[in-house]
């Protein structure tokens, strides 16, 4: 249910003033010490928001700090190689946020004097701000009075107004985002939203809300009506597909061969094993020979088995089998048929290229010392 005030046609009547200060004395005395906010400018706004995206604050803290250190502005991400943001990025997967970061970059410093712009409508207009971006920043950076409604914020605001309908449906959204502006005092717009956030971050939590923790249970409708864990209403998961992939790791006189990815599809420019998925009826072992052979016009021996490496991404569940290969023919090269560039390196410089996380967990593996590399040639 959703109910509305008929006197002011709000969600809510004139108790919306003692909501927001309740929330925002809460949030001034429990919020987060995260180094995006203690200086919220717009670059560090934006940068943060888009690592944000999917992934929890305690996760990005660092990687947000090495980011600022290596690109501390604009310009500095502009004009940066593709392939060294990649890397700076790496593990925080979602690559094409980083891909958007930089083209936004670009388009900052050619016709926003590198400064980002502060209208929803400009913000917009750059490649990986969508709504709740544009209004992240504008609300953060610029103090303008705009609702910012993440997942958290959804979830608070459905157990408020104890939401019956899908919280992903469009009346369900106007009603989140009609009761958040009645709740933003003038100019306070940077606490409001970040204390509603912050109370779905630490108490109003997804399966174990802290209820008895709450400063404003008085307000929840749906506490009142024993209806906490089933708000919001969520939509059914999507299953995920299992895959079966084979890697190989082929060495040639100490050294490993990796290829990159295509710039366009998944995990796009990046480094990689070389292999492939197995095909119905078919070994690790014969799908690694035929994708060399295929992709590379290579003909390999395959060797040990080095690890079994199960990842989930998400919508994907890899299960991949990793193999020492070496070369049936000595001194054949790659023939690019789908990777843009193929590279002979050593395992010490594995850690330099952008990979993906489950081939970034091999190379922990391949270089701890005393590791299944120790001691390995052809």
């Amino acid at each position: 249910m959703i109910d509305q005030s008929p006197s002011t046609g709000h969600l809510f009547p004139p108790a919306a003033a003692d909501l927001s200060s309740r929330l925002l004395d809460w949030y001034a005395r429990n919020q987060r010490d995260l180094p995006w906010r203690r200086e919220p400018t717009p670059y560090r706004v934006w940068i943060s928001e888009i690592m944000l995206q999917q992934t929890q604050a305690s996760r990005v803290v660092p990687y947000f700090d090495h980011w600022m250190r290596v690109f501390p502005h604009v310009r500095a991400v502009a004009d940066a190689d593709q392939s060294g943001l990649l890397k700076v990025w790496e593990g925080l997967g979602y690559y094409t946020r980083a891909k958007n970061i930089q083209a936004a970059a670009r388009i900052i410093c050619a016709k926003h004097n590198e400064q980002l712009p502060s209208s929803l409508s400009a913000l917009l207009s750059l490649p990986g701000i969508g709504p709740y971006t544009a209004s992240a920043i504008a609300s953060f950076a610029f103090h303008r009075n705009v609702p910012v409604v993440d997942a958290n914020v959804q979830r608070v605001m459905a157990r408020i107004l104890n939401i019956s309908q899908p919280i992903k449906f469009s009346p369900a959204q106007k009603a989140v985002h009609s009761a958040m502006k009645d709740l933003i005092p003038q100019g306070q717009s940077p606490s409001l939203n970040q204390a509603v956030m912050e109370l779905g971050a630490l108490v109003c939590l997804p399966r174990s809300p802290a209820c008895s923790s709450c400063p404003i249970t008085g307000f929840c409708r749906s506490l009142a009506a024993d209806k906490v864990h089933a708000r919001p209403v969520l939509p059914s998961k999507r299953k995920s597909t299992a895959i079966e992939v084979a890697a190989g790791v082929l060495v040639d006189q100490e050294r490993i061969l990796i290829q990159k990815r295509p710039p366009q599809g998944l995990m796009a420019n990046l480094w990689e094993f070389p292999g492939g998925k197995l095909q119905p009826g078919e070994s690790p072992e014969q799908a690694l020979i035929r994708e060399f052979r295929e992709e590379l016009e290579l003909d390999i021996r395959v060797e040990d088995k080095i690890t079994l490496i199960k990842h989930s991404y998400t919508r994907f569940r890899v299960t991949l089998h990793v193999f020492w290969c070496t070369l049936a023919r000595p001194g054949q090269e790659p023939v690019l048929h789908a990777a843009t560039e193929a590279r002979w390196t050593s395992a010490s410089s594995l850690s330099s290229y952008p990979f993906p996380s489950a081939d970034r967990r091999l190379i922990q593996m391949l270089q701890n010392e005393g590791g299944p590399y120790a001691g390995r040639s052809n």
